[in-house]
């Protein structure tokens, strides 16, 4: 599926660029105590072998930034830094990585009367001196207090945007454009809005995304695809995490998952309908997983994707469900939809339940439906 990008202008972490002409980069972090040096320089190694682009830890403290030096000496990973709290340990940390996060939201837990934008001027210094690139991450759970306190407390998108938009127009009159910005929730459907109203406004600006406590797999990784897929679909989107609760060892699964979850979005295989902007036939189906009920339905797709070649020159949406669990309501946004049951394939016109059909009956049942859709649409 070719999907069309944003124009995201191009930024260098170390030997990855992302921005519109590169590919997707997929990033993690590790969840090592920093100061355990041969631990955390394990888990770097581990998820870059697993095709990490940008590895991220966290430094809470002076001991853990001076940890990075020897972590650096031991691996050629792209590292990035996360800041945390104090914004003072960027100039300790950014000799010795590609990257430096920041949280507007954290910037007032040290040196409360100093203004922000002082710290910020500071963290970008570090950043330019050093040849580093920044995120600012701003996550629901750590507003800037003075942007939430300016809104309703049931309103947490429009103080997050406020708080990203002010600080990409500070490091923009620094004469600063190495950085990307993140905007994140524990909510799918909020990352999914706060990202496109961001982008709809700074469109220039890489976007880095992410859902916050997604949880375990699989179902972290089934909200994160649900977010990715609504945006990556509408071309934003420039690196990517999957977030999971797993052990240590597993850490490369997050990884595996952000590769998948890109590879299913541009072949078309999601749980959601997307809208790739298409003028012509558009047919989507959920990847395989556990919760398929019958195997016939990979088989199926590939006969719905056959047999409507014939309409390839009409902007109709057919979605391809394979569990009741999807089915039900991720179709409803498709032109016609099919959601796959143990016996019975559950034939769908948007939101209108046509009928449940045996396996071997559906395809007739789906061109009837289809070649009376297309008449409507054709007819003068």
């Amino acid at each position: 599926m070719e999907i069309s990008r944003n124009p995201t202008r191009s930024v260098r972490i170390g030997t990855v660029t992302i921005g519109q002409q590169h590919p997707i980069a997929v990033q993690s972090m590790t969840a090592t105590a920093t100061q355990d040096v041969d631990a955390t320089v394990a888990q770097v190694n581990a998820l870059t072998a697993a095709g990490a682009d940008v590895v991220r830890i966290a430094v809470d403290s002076k001991k853990d930034a001076e940890a990075l030096a020897p972590i650096r000496a031991q691996t050629t990973a792209n590292l990035a830094v996360d800041l945390q709290e104090n914004y003072r340990l960027a100039e300790v940390v950014a000799p010795h990585v590609d990257k430096i996060r920041y949280n507007p939201g954290h910037l007032y837990h040290h040196e409360r009367d100093k203004p922000w934008q002082g710290k910020v001027r500071s963290i970008a210094d570090a950043a330019r001196t050093h040849n580093c690139a920044i995120r600012v991450g701003v996550n629901c759970g750590s507003i800037d207090p003075a942007k939430a306190d300016l809104y309703d407390s049931d309103d947490s998108i429009t103080p997050m945007l406020e708080s990203a938009w002010e600080h990409c127009e500070l490091l923009d009159s620094l004469d600063f454009t190495r950085y990307c910005v993140s905007l994140k929730d524990s909510d799918p459907q909020k990352v999914i809005e706060v990202n496109r109203r961001f982008a709809e406004r700074r469109p220039d600006v890489p976007l880095h995304l992410g859902v916050t406590e997604a949880g375990m797999p699989p179902d972290g990784i089934i909200k994160t695809r649900i977010a990715f897929e609504q945006l990556i679909s509408r071309g934003i989107g420039d690196t990517i995490r999957v977030s999971l609760t797993v052990s240590n060892a597993r850490k490369p699964e997050e990884i595996e998952a952000g590769r998948g979850i890109l590879r299913d979005i541009a072949e078309g295989r999601v749980r959601s309908v997307v809208d790739y902007g298409l003028s012509t036939l558009n047919i989507i189906s959920c990847p395989s997983c556990s919760r398929v009920e019958n195997d016939a339905f990979v088989e199926l797709a590939e006969q719905v994707k056959e047999m409507t070649r014939y309409a390839e020159e009409h902007a109709v949406t057919i979605a391809v469900m394979g569990c009741r669990v999807n089915g039900p309501g991720e179709t409803d946004d498709a032109d016609l939809g099919l959601w796959c049951g143990p016996n019975y394939v559950n034939l769908k016109r948007g939101e209108e339940l046509v009928g449940a059909f045996p396996y071997d009956e559906i395809l007739p049942r789906l061109k009837q439906e289809l070649d009376q859709l297309l008449a409507v649409r054709t007819t003068p």
